[in-house]
Protein backbone atom coordinates (compact mmCIF):
# COMPACT_ATOMS: atom_id res chain seq x y z
CA UNK A 1 0.00 0.00 0.00
CA UNK A 2 1.74 2.95 -1.29
CA UNK A 3 1.50 6.81 -1.04
CA UNK A 4 0.68 9.69 0.61
CA UNK A 5 -3.06 9.03 2.76
CA UNK A 6 -5.31 12.02 3.28
CA UNK A 7 -9.04 11.30 4.82
CA UNK A 8 -11.31 13.92 3.99
CA UNK A 9 -14.81 14.47 5.84
CA UNK A 10 -16.51 17.70 5.99
CA UNK A 11 -14.55 19.81 7.98
CA UNK A 12 -11.69 17.81 8.60
CA UNK A 13 -8.36 16.28 6.65
CA UNK A 14 -6.65 13.50 8.09
CA UNK A 15 -3.18 13.26 6.84
CA UNK A 16 0.03 11.88 7.35
CA UNK A 17 2.67 13.31 10.03
CA UNK A 18 5.25 14.95 8.96
CA UNK A 19 8.43 16.01 11.52
CA UNK A 20 7.08 19.70 11.47
CA UNK A 21 3.82 18.45 13.21
CA UNK A 22 6.00 18.02 16.60
CA UNK A 23 5.75 21.21 18.59
CA UNK A 24 1.85 21.18 17.91
CA UNK A 25 1.47 17.62 18.94
CA UNK A 26 3.69 18.55 21.88
CA UNK A 27 1.24 21.44 22.86
CA UNK A 28 -1.46 18.70 23.68
CA UNK A 29 0.93 15.76 24.83
CA UNK A 30 1.88 17.30 28.20
CA UNK A 31 -1.92 19.04 28.46
CA UNK A 32 -3.16 16.79 31.94
CA UNK A 33 -6.71 17.32 31.08
CA UNK A 34 -6.03 15.37 27.52
CA UNK A 35 -3.52 12.65 28.60
CA UNK A 36 -5.39 11.85 31.84
CA UNK A 37 -7.27 8.76 30.73
CA UNK A 38 -4.41 7.92 27.48
CA UNK A 39 -1.74 5.17 28.37
CA UNK A 40 0.81 7.71 27.62
CA UNK A 41 1.65 11.55 28.85
CA UNK A 42 2.79 13.86 30.04
CA UNK A 43 5.24 13.38 26.66
CA UNK A 44 8.78 14.48 27.05
CA UNK A 45 9.94 16.44 23.85
CA UNK A 46 12.08 13.23 23.10
CA UNK A 47 8.68 11.26 23.35
CA UNK A 48 7.07 13.15 20.95
CA UNK A 49 9.33 13.28 18.32
CA UNK A 50 9.53 9.31 18.64
CA UNK A 51 5.74 9.28 18.00
CA UNK A 52 6.01 10.97 15.13
CA UNK A 53 9.31 9.50 13.65
CA UNK A 54 7.24 5.90 14.44
CA UNK A 55 4.46 7.93 12.01
CA UNK A 56 6.72 8.19 9.23
CA UNK A 57 8.41 5.13 9.57
CA UNK A 58 4.73 2.78 9.40
CA UNK A 59 3.70 4.67 6.16
CA UNK A 60 7.02 2.53 4.09
CA UNK A 61 6.42 -0.63 5.60
CA UNK A 62 4.43 -3.17 2.97
CA UNK A 63 2.15 -4.29 3.82
CA UNK A 64 1.33 -1.16 5.84
CA UNK A 65 -0.77 -1.75 8.79
CA UNK A 66 -0.44 1.19 10.95
CA UNK A 67 -2.07 4.31 10.16
CA UNK A 68 -1.18 7.15 12.31
CA UNK A 69 -2.77 10.32 10.92
CA UNK A 70 -2.84 14.03 11.96
CA UNK A 71 -6.43 15.47 12.27
CA UNK A 72 -6.53 19.03 10.59
CA UNK A 73 -9.15 21.76 10.43
CA UNK A 74 -9.40 21.71 6.06
CA UNK A 75 -10.37 25.53 6.34
CA UNK A 76 -6.91 26.50 7.63
CA UNK A 77 -4.72 24.06 8.32
CA UNK A 78 -4.33 23.62 11.96
CA UNK A 79 -3.32 20.70 13.74
CA UNK A 80 -5.77 19.71 16.04
CA UNK A 81 -4.93 16.13 16.87
CA UNK A 82 -4.06 12.76 15.86
CA UNK A 83 -6.22 9.29 14.51
CA UNK A 84 -5.46 6.17 13.75
CA UNK A 85 -6.67 2.81 12.65
CA UNK A 86 -4.13 -0.24 13.30
CA UNK A 87 -4.46 -4.02 11.50
CA UNK A 88 -4.39 -6.71 14.20
CA UNK A 89 -4.86 -9.55 11.91
CA UNK A 90 -5.14 -9.52 8.32
CA UNK A 91 -6.77 -12.66 8.08
CA UNK A 92 -9.50 -11.82 10.06
CA UNK A 93 -9.80 -8.39 8.75
CA UNK A 94 -9.36 -6.36 11.87
CA UNK A 95 -8.34 -3.28 13.07
CA UNK A 96 -8.42 -0.90 16.00
CA UNK A 97 -8.55 2.68 16.16
CA UNK A 98 -8.04 5.63 18.24
CA UNK A 99 -7.94 8.97 18.53
CA UNK A 100 -6.95 12.14 20.70
CA UNK A 101 -7.69 16.36 20.20
CA UNK A 102 -6.21 19.14 22.11
CA UNK A 103 -8.26 20.68 24.54
CA UNK A 104 -9.53 23.58 22.35
CA UNK A 105 -11.01 21.47 20.10
CA UNK A 106 -13.41 19.31 21.45
CA UNK A 107 -17.02 19.70 22.12
CA UNK A 108 -17.49 21.00 18.60
CA UNK A 109 -18.36 17.09 16.75
CA UNK A 110 -14.52 17.13 15.89
CA UNK A 111 -13.92 13.67 17.48
CA UNK A 112 -16.74 11.85 15.62
CA UNK A 113 -16.17 13.01 12.34
CA UNK A 114 -12.47 11.91 12.66
CA UNK A 115 -14.03 8.46 14.20
CA UNK A 116 -16.18 8.22 11.42
CA UNK A 117 -13.39 9.03 8.83
CA UNK A 118 -11.41 6.58 10.33
CA UNK A 119 -14.37 4.02 10.28
CA UNK A 120 -15.04 4.48 6.19
CA UNK A 121 -11.12 3.92 5.95
CA UNK A 122 -11.63 0.38 6.84
CA UNK A 123 -14.21 -0.35 5.75
CA UNK A 124 -13.62 0.68 2.17
CA UNK A 125 -10.46 1.20 1.40
CA UNK A 126 -8.73 -1.32 3.65
CA UNK A 127 -11.73 -4.21 3.18
CA UNK A 128 -11.92 -4.79 7.36
CA UNK A 129 -14.63 -6.93 8.81
CA UNK A 130 -14.21 -5.88 12.06
CA UNK A 131 -13.43 -2.52 14.39
CA UNK A 132 -12.57 -1.63 17.64
CA UNK A 133 -12.21 0.65 20.17
CA UNK A 134 -11.58 1.02 23.95
CA UNK A 135 -11.79 3.60 26.31
CA UNK A 136 -11.42 4.47 29.62
CA UNK A 137 -14.66 2.69 31.72
CA UNK A 138 -14.57 6.71 33.17
CA UNK A 139 -14.33 8.42 29.90
CA UNK A 140 -17.76 9.52 29.24
CA UNK A 141 -17.39 11.88 26.09
CA UNK A 142 -15.31 9.16 24.44
CA UNK A 143 -18.13 6.25 25.24
CA UNK A 144 -20.64 8.59 23.88
CA UNK A 145 -18.10 9.54 20.28
CA UNK A 146 -17.73 5.34 19.81
CA UNK A 147 -21.57 5.33 19.98
CA UNK A 148 -22.41 8.51 18.10
CA UNK A 149 -20.43 6.77 14.83
CA UNK A 150 -22.42 3.00 15.45
CA UNK A 151 -20.15 1.84 17.46
CA UNK A 152 -21.52 -1.08 20.15
CA UNK A 153 -20.44 -1.60 23.62
CA UNK A 154 -19.37 -5.13 23.83
CA UNK A 155 -18.44 -5.13 27.85
CA UNK A 156 -15.94 -3.61 30.07
CA UNK A 157 -12.48 -5.23 30.98
CA UNK A 158 -12.08 -4.90 34.27
CA UNK A 159 -8.67 -3.53 35.35
CA UNK A 160 -7.36 -4.51 32.30
CA UNK A 161 -4.64 -1.21 32.71
CA UNK A 162 -2.37 -0.08 35.05
CA UNK A 163 -2.17 3.25 34.81
CA UNK A 164 0.12 6.02 36.70
CA UNK A 165 -0.28 4.17 39.85
CA UNK A 166 -3.84 2.40 39.98
CA UNK A 167 -5.61 -0.28 37.15
CA UNK A 168 -7.73 0.89 34.92
CA UNK A 169 -10.74 -0.77 33.64
CA UNK A 170 -12.01 -0.51 29.86
CA UNK A 171 -14.64 -0.19 27.94
CA UNK A 172 -14.58 -2.19 24.23
CA UNK A 173 -16.79 -1.04 21.62
CA UNK A 174 -16.87 -2.18 18.24
CA UNK A 175 -18.41 -2.37 14.50
CA UNK A 176 -18.70 -4.64 11.89
CA UNK A 177 -18.88 -3.98 8.05
CA UNK A 178 -21.96 -5.24 8.26
CA UNK A 179 -23.30 -1.84 10.53
CA UNK A 180 -21.32 0.55 8.88
CA UNK A 181 -22.98 3.38 6.30
CA UNK A 182 -21.42 5.66 4.20
CA UNK A 183 -20.33 8.92 5.86
CA UNK A 184 -19.33 11.31 2.78
CA UNK A 185 -15.34 10.37 3.64
CA UNK A 186 -13.12 10.71 0.86
CA UNK A 187 -10.11 8.91 1.15
CA UNK A 188 -7.16 9.64 -1.37
CA UNK A 189 -3.73 9.47 -2.26
CA UNK A 190 -0.89 11.62 -3.92
CA UNK A 191 -1.73 11.22 -7.45
CA UNK A 192 2.15 10.47 -8.01
CA UNK A 193 2.13 7.34 -6.06
CA UNK A 194 0.41 3.89 -6.75
CA UNK A 195 -2.99 3.86 -5.68
CA UNK A 196 -4.55 1.64 -2.51
CA UNK A 197 -4.83 -1.65 -2.86
CA UNK A 198 -8.54 -1.94 -3.53
CA UNK A 199 -9.19 -5.35 -3.25
CA UNK A 200 -6.95 -6.50 -0.29
CA UNK A 201 -9.04 -8.47 2.20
Amino acid sequence: MAGDLTIDTERLELREFCRDDWESVHEYAVDPEVYHYMPWGPNSEDETRAFIERAIASRHRNPRLHFELAVTVREHGRLIGGAGIRVADEGFRAADMGYCLRRDAWADGFATEAAAGLIGFGFKRLGLHRIWATCDARNTRSARVLEKVGMKLEGTMRDDTWLRGQWRSSRLYSILESESSPRGTRDQVDSGRAPLDEDRR
